[in-house]
């Protein structure tokens, strides 16, 4: 087992600055589908442009994170039991692509009211594979990036697949302005495909070394009824996790930060590619910052800071009237939501044995996207029948409740180890 181990820990520092390079272009590349996808601009603003209502946003939302709940244990099921990952991890990297590609040619070739069916679907698919992929690269990155370089090459990989992003971003501001190819959103959602696909190819340059032990094989019904074992084994994780999807309720707000700014100073192509930049470049310029501080602090730190200027941009968006209060807002936000999301994909690698990291990276994922899917729906609603503005102050509240959680309950994970 020792040797094994020293073999492994061997070929990880051989290969580190090759896989260093493939996972920093995999990211460069491969994430712009992801993030204008996710972004509070394209998808929010697209779907009310085809649907004209707040609930079908929320609706929409909902269907992509519905899929990132129902996959990361089937994820961890398939890979934990893999001496190698990587394979899967393409094919599954090549699917959630697909649906990139899906939602760009149905903009330019379905007619109403399909294209919103089919734009809502591919979203739902989307976030199937995605919630496999999350696993998966998660996993992956473990095995490859020794943990005090981590924070700086995540930030690096966000850093400058942010640039590209936003500079696509505003490159679609102006495809929706001049209605681009006759759907400027669809011009938008294809570029970003070809981009992303470019992507998946540099992540083929990785070379994995394979784990040197790895689960029996179980059935998943089997797996699932260890899951309360697992959970009880590392109380600081559980609670971990509680918090992550707490704070994930708060995503909640998302795609209503533009509705907002619609509602005060209209969305134009020139607005929509404002909003974008800001915020995908803000996430990009600050993450190098959040990454730096991860390697030093640990992710905790990371986690708890991100979550209050998450905060103080949903509370700038109560009373945003101008395009500049939401330039800062969105600015603000790009911010908060990028520190978030590299810590909470990152701190769940520092609990606990790497045996049971997938099912640990699985459970925490399935947990957040479960909220996930509720919680535009819930918006949604809020949304349709009251304001806006509840919808800011329910995001608001389950983010402090996160906040709590992990300063009261939630010890720093790489401290256990120095």
């Amino acid at each position: 087992m020792r040797h094994s181990e020293e073999a492994f820990e061997a070929e990880v520092r051989a290969n580190l600055r090759r896989n260093y390079i493939a996972y920093l272009i995999h990211g460069v590349l491969g994430q712009t589908g992801m993030r204008l996808i996710n972004a509070p601009t394209f998808i929010p603003a697209y779907v009310h442009l085809l649907s004209g209502s707040d609930f079908v946003v929320g609706i929409a939302r909902a269907l992509q994170y519905l899929g990132m709940f129902l996959t990361p244990l089937v994820g961890a099921k398939l890979i934990e039991s893999r001496r190698r990952v990587l394979p899967l991890s393409l094919w599954i990297g090549a699917g959630m692509r697909v649906q990139v590609l899906g939602i760009a040619l149905a903009g330019f070739f379905a007619p109403d009211p399909l294209r919103l069916i089919l734009v809502c679907t591919f979203l739902g698919f989307f976030g199937l594979f995605l919630g496999i992929q999350g696993v998966a690269f998660s996993f992956m990155l473990s095995k490859l990036i020794p943990v005090e370089r981590r924070g700086v090459l995540v930030g690096l990989r966000v850093f400058t697949g942010g640039l590209v992003s936003a500079g696509v971003a505003g490159l679609g501001g102006w495809f929706v302005a001049q209605e681009t190819l006759g759907d400027g959103y669809a011009t938008t959602f294809a570029v970003a495909f070809l981009l992303t696909a470019s992507g998946l190819v540099a992540l083929s340059w990785i070379r994995e070394p394979e784990t040197p032990t790895v689960k029996a094989r179980e059935s998943l019904p089997e797996r699932l009824r260890a899951l309360p074992t697992l959970l009880r084994s590392d109380l600081a994780f559980t609670r971990y996790f509680l918090a992550r999807a707490m704070a994930t309720m708060g995503r909640m707000a998302l795609p209503f930060y533009a509705l907002s700014a619609k509602g005060s100073i209209g969305l134009s192509g020139e607005t929509l590619a404002v909003l974008s930049t800001t915020f995908l470049l803000s996430q990009t310029l600050t993450n190098l910052a959040w990454g730096w501080l991860a390697d030093r602090t640990g992710f905790r730190l990371v986690f708890l800071w991100s979550l209050m200027v998450w905060i103080a941009a949903t509370a700038g968006a109560l009373f945003s009237t101008e395009l500049t209060h939401f330039a800062v807002v969105f600015g603000v936000l790009g911010i908060g939501f990028g520190g978030f999301q590299l810590s909470a994909q990152n701190l769940v690698l520092e609990f606990g044995h790497r045996d049971d990291l997938p099912m640990r990276i699985g459970v925490a994922s399935s947990a957040s996207e479960l909220v996930g899917a509720v919680g535009p729906l819930l918006a949604g609603a809020l949304a349709a029948l009251i304001s806006y503005d509840a919808v800011f102050a329910c995001s608001i509240a389950f983010q402090l409740g996160a906040i709590a959680i992990v300063v009261g309950y939630v010890d720093e994970p790489r401290n256990r180890t120095r």
